[in-house]
């Protein structure tokens, strides 16, 4: 199934960003940004973490990030395997001791580490 892009579409240096309004685990998200020719939103700076964060807040969802934490290292990577370069946790967050190995964002821009099963929005970079 193709990605419908009927949501609001963002661009941000020179990212696209794009939702498809659908909620659904990190596994399936990921796939459906990958089979539509992009990978999961992960901000490599603030003006990237506002512009996704403005697609959070529009849709009133927490959303899954292009981040994901390693078993063999316990660090938080892209999924490209690239270390984190920017970060914007929330206070006292990471908090999942190695039980959530993937990342939300919240509506005001930060993020929380989560376990990969929960629903969550899809934002798709391009």
């Amino acid at each position: 199934s193709v990605l419908v892009l009927n949501g609001k579409i963002r661009i941000v240096g020179n990212k696209i960003l794009a939702s498809n309004d659908k909620k659904v685990d990190f596994a399936s998200a990921l796939q459906s940004c990958e089979e539509a020719g992009g990978t999961l939103a992960a901000p490599k700076n603030e003006e990237e973490n506002k512009a996704i964060m403005d697609i959070v807040k529009q849709y009133n969802r927490y959303a899954y990030l292009g981040i994901r934490k390693e078993v063999a290292t316990d660090q938080f990577k892209y999924i490209n395997g690239m270390l984190l370069n920017y970060s914007h946790w929330h206070q006292h967050e990471p908090n999942g001791k190695g039980r959530e190995k993937c990342v939300e964002m919240y509506t005001d821009g930060t993020w929380n580490d989560k376990k990969c099963n929960m629903y969550r929005l899809t934002i798709c970079e391009f």
